[in-house]
């Protein structure tokens, strides 16, 4: 297991990021729902926008990290 694991963070790291947001966002998420105080439409909205907000920051960091290589891959077949 911890081998196909290993090869799909070498192939897609922002895969596994991902997958490690959900779980810190659930997590979280779990956690405050035994401690909350403001109502449960409330804390779903505010647990899911959070959640959107990691799944748009992985996609994020990860087309910048692609824009950044095909950068790289372009100035290497200048020289």
């Amino acid at each position: 297991m911890s081998d196909v694991l290993y090869a799909k963070a070498k192939k897609s790291p922002f895969l596994v990021a991902g997958m490690v947001g959900f779980v810190a966002v659930g997590g979280i998420g779990a956690y405050k729902w035994r401690t909350r105080t403001i109502p449960v439409s409330l804390f779903l909205i505010q647990l899911r926008v959070a959640a959107q907000g990691t799944v748009v920051g992985c996609l994020t960091i990860g087309m910048l990290h692609q824009m950044y290589k095909g950068y790289q891959q372009m100035q290497e077949k200048k020289e």
